[in-house]
């Protein structure tokens, strides 16, 4: 039988060669949203990079699917190649979770896309437009929706050819879309003058070629062969799929929530105050945007280090799984550092490339960037934690964790605080969430490492836990 490399080479050799293209991969895709915000800033204005975070939810909520059945399958998938090193049986369920992944990723992404512009505009009034930024977001969003389809396809079928071994293939496929779409932006913005419309339609083609490269790949995988049975949803396949996916999928859909209420309050608190209803909802569009290109490197490491982890543990080697979760979360720790001093030391420098705006504009988000994402220089441990338990086939922990930071800390915090401080609570809602969340990250998984297995000894794992 031959050795898989995830089980025998070193730790960090595996953790560059699978987390680098993770993370290019996901800048690559966080650049979709700055991209079209530089352009539209640039030609648009304010009111342009408002309707942008308007909008936002409906791209969380795809990334949200991608990551269910991407992740879930890319998990379930190198656990059972693991398990399979010694049970052959569970080596031939393998491709079943691929080919379920993708059926998954394609059907739901044309049913969100058709639900978008059925309901856009009541959608987009309950994500908190206010009048003067409707127009703006109804042109944008009625075209991104018909990419909706692809760029789940394309972020979802990354992951799994990620688990297939072949991750610059998988940086490669994000990598095109975007330079397209980047291309593009410039074009049809700044040449031919089309605004909102321009930037929308750019983003469209360029998920388009990412969801066609995606699916080619995974048709003509490394160590996964699909049939057209291994495409057919099955009961057993999908629930294992969505119980490992569930984790990083709450985590989107706790911030796409979380957005919609930062929207709704930013809009009434800011009527409230000196700032008006639209510049807080622009700022924190540009800024949560920002902080998402800090947040790429993060979740790329934690995807990077999942399938090291995923099949060393169901492999039973307990001790390589403890090494790769702590070389990445050292990796994170180093890269949250740096993110934390730029948002503290060169704000005004960042938000400048979005655009001018008045001395208001830049007022708040000079304060937003430094209150706000005070913590950052903690938030690489919650999406790493998060994917870990995931990755070892703990999906009940993955999900709690994923949860903690958006919804159990931040969502009642952002309704209080205002409450006594007006539009100043949102901002300080941040960095308190942000601690409440890496103490309970740290809490479990110091728990969790703390198991004898994981320092060489015998580990009684629940049969419930992991693959049957």
């Amino acid at each position: 039988m031959n050795t898989n490399p995830l089980g025998e080479e070193k730790i960090g050799t595996l953790l560059r060669k699978f987390a680098i293209p993770s993370i290019i991969a996901m800048l690559v895709s966080s650049l979709y949203n700055i991209v079209d915000q530089f352009f539209i800033g640039q030609s648009v204005g304010e009111l342009g990079n408002a309707a942008t975070n308007i909008s936002f939810p409906l791209s969380i909520s795809c990334i949200a699917i991608a990551l269910l059945f991407g992740i879930g399958g890319a998990s379930s998938f190198n656990i059972a190649l693991g398990k399979g090193q010694t049970i052959p049986e569970e080596a031939e369920k393998a491709p079943n979770y691929i080919g379920n992944s993708i059926t998954m990723l394609i059907s739901c992404g044309i049913v969100l896309c058709l639900i978008t512009e059925i309901f856009l505009d009541p959608l987009l009034v309950f994500f908190g437009s206010p009048d003067n930024v409707l127009p703006f977001a109804k042109t944008y969003t009625r075209i991104v929706a018909f990419g909706f389809p692809f760029l789940i396809l394309a972020t979802g079928g990354c992951h799994l050819i990620r688990a297939d071994g072949r991750p610059k293939f998988a940086m490669f496929c994000n990598l095109a879309g975007a330079i397209i779409n980047t291309i593009l932006d410039a074009l049809f913005v700044f040449g031919f003058h089309w605004g909102m419309a321009g930037a929308a339609a750019a983003t469209v083609i360029g998920q388009a070629i990412s969801g066609a490269m995606a699916i080619w790949m995974l048709l003509h995988g490394k160590n996964i062969f699909l049939k057209k049975s291994h495409f057919i949803p099955h009961g057993i396949f999908v629930k294992r799929i969505i119980s490992l996916g569930a984790a990083p999928c709450s985590n989107q859909l706790a911030m796409m929530l979380v957005q919609i209420v930062m929207n709704k309050s930013l809009k009434y608190y800011g009527s409230l105050s000196i700032y008006g209803e639209s510049i807080p909802i622009a700022c924190a569009g540009i800024i949560t945007k920002v902080n998402q290109v800090f947040m790429a490197f993060v979740i790329g490491i934690s995807q990077g280090v999942q399938p090291i982890v995923s099949f060393n543990f169901g492999s039973g080697k307990y001790k390589r799984v403890k090494s790769a979760y702590l070389m990445a979360a050292s990796y994170g720790f180093v890269l949250a550092l740096i993110a934390f001093l730029l948002f503290q030391f060169a704000p005004r420098k960042i938000i400048s490339l979005f655009g001018n705006g008045s001395d208001a504009y830049y007022s708040f988000a000079e304060n937003y960037f430094r209150i706000f994402l005070f913590f950052t220089f903690l938030n690489f441990m919650q999406p790493i934690t998060s994917n870990f338990f995931t990755a070892i086939g703990k999906p009940k922990g993955g999900i709690f964790l994923s949860l903690t930071r958006q919804i159990i800390f931040l969502l009642p915090l952002i309704v209080a605080l205002p409450l006594f401080m007006g539009i100043d609570g949102i901002m300080y809602a941040g960095p308190v969430a942000d601690f409440m969340a890496w103490l309970t990250a740290m809490a479990m998984v110091g728990y969790e490492l703390h198991q004898p297995a994981y320092r060489g000894k015998t580990l009684n794992i629940e049969k419930s836990e992991v693959l049957k």
